[in-house]
């Protein structure tokens, strides 16, 4: 196949209304900048997330140079708890994904 007919076959752009699957162009317009504030919180927090993998990998370092153990089980059920009163089951989730990347090798 050459690449005019290659060219062809490709789709065209989707209206805003395409994309966010709005059915009036205020509601489009709506979705897309709360799309973007949604893509600014996400950036913002894999930022803290990987700030806080470094600051716990601090402290098992200095537990583990210490003699103790790199985890510290009643912390992490503390975080548990805190997690799931602030946002229901979800955030019980939410806090082992987030201790599970926090529990990096010293």
């Amino acid at each position: 196949m050459n690449s005019t007919a290659v060219a062809a076959k490709k789709p065209a752009s989707k209206t805003p209304t395409e994309k966010t699957g709005a059915h009036t162009d205020e509601a489009a317009a709506l979705i897309a900048g709360a799309r973007e504030r949604i893509d600014s919180l996400d950036d913002r927090i894999i930022e803290l997330v990987q700030e806080r993998m470094a600051v716990s990998a601090v402290i098992q370092e200095a537990r583990v140079t210490s003699g103790g153990r790199r985890v510290n089980l009643s912390r992490e059920m503390e975080i548990l708890g805190q997690y799931r009163d602030a946002l229901g089951k979800p955030g019980t989730s939410l806090a082992m994904t987030l201790l599970e990347l926090c529990r990096g090798r010293v």
